[in-house]
């Protein structure tokens, strides 16, 4: 009995982590495999060793989601031609990979060996170019980065704190996306934010471009578009007069079977039978009366 309670209560916290998104996600055509990795929750004195060891107050919303669940995992699959190909991935790394971004210069390093502050710049604002666009973190000691999610290796979604000084607490928190040309781009201004943008985008690929100005490869896109994410939009080239564009339903588990070779139609012999015989009949009679005249 204790044991059935206990299921029943992680089932109610991870209904509540996930937003009901299993659910949707095992709904949906050609969607297998969908796996919740179960987390505990993190003690608070690794909070607080965290935040002693890297200068940093953690957010409410992030410290609250520790407390629930160490990290998060979520990840599905896609059924293509009877083979499982892995498609979809959340996550949000433990208190123990929350990792800086940039790692302490070590001891034995050279000198002049190169590092992500050497590419660093000055703007005043961020890539976008708006007047009233954040400015983008930097990669030296005035800002605090720390990895969030590595984005299966397309770039990291990172807690970012910034106008940081030596040996004084930090604070104020954002979360940011870092692509794989070492380009900021603001996501949002709270953990919560990001968290459902995340489950939003189901976790397909790539879904963080699409706060670039360059946007998810194609592929990517297909990918959105095949499963509607709730905030894909079609381009407007594809929409009809109306202004409505065309929702893709496109069942994969039909779509991408191998073509069957039709089989030919026989041809009935009776008939074709029936046909030569009237012909010939035809003809004889034909000759018949050339002959008479």
């Amino acid at each position: 009995m204790e044991e059935t309670k206990e299921n029943l209560a992680f089932k109610g916290v991870a209904e509540r982590l996930t937003l009901g998104i299993t659910r949707i996600l095992e709904s949906m055509p050609g969607v297998v495999d969908v796996r919740f990795a179960e987390r505990e929750p993190a003690e608070k004195r690794s909070l607080l060793s965290w935040e002693q060891r890297n200068t940093c107050i953690l957010p409410e919303d992030l410290r609250d989601f520790y407390l629930t669940a160490d990290g998060f995992t979520l990840t599905w699959n896609v059924k293509l031609d009877n083979e499982c190909v892995p498609l979809g991935c959340m996550m949000v790394n433990s208190v123990t990979r929350l990792s800086p971004l940039l790692q302490p210069v070590s001891l034995f390093s050279l000198p002049n060996a190169p590092s992500l502050a050497d590419v660093d710049w000055d703007e005043s604002g961020s890539e976008s170019g708006l007047e009233h666009a954040p400015s983008a973190p930097h990669f030296d000691s005035r800002s605090r980065i720390f990895e969030l999610d590595s984005c299966s290796g397309n770039g990291k979604v990172c807690l970012v704190y910034k106008n940081c000084t030596p040996g004084v607490v930090a604070q104020q928190s954002e979360i940011w996306f870092l692509d794989r040309s070492l380009c900021w781009h603001f996501l949002t201004s709270t953990f919560t934010s990001y968290y459902r943008l995340m489950i939003t985008h189901l976790g397909l690929p790539e879904w963080q471009y699409s706060f670039t100005p360059y946007g998810p490869s194609p592929q990517a896109k297909q990918w959105a578009s095949l499963f509607q994410p709730l905030t894909f939009r079609s381009e407007p080239s594809l929409a009809d007069p109306a202004g409505d564009p065309y929702l893709n339903k496109l069942d994969p588990t039909k779509a991408f079977k191998g073509k069957a070779k039709v089989p030919a139609p026989k041809k009935k012999q009776s008939a074709q039978c029936g046909l030569g015989s009237t012909a010939k009949s035809q003809g004889s009679m034909g000759r018949h009366v050339g002959a008479k005249r």
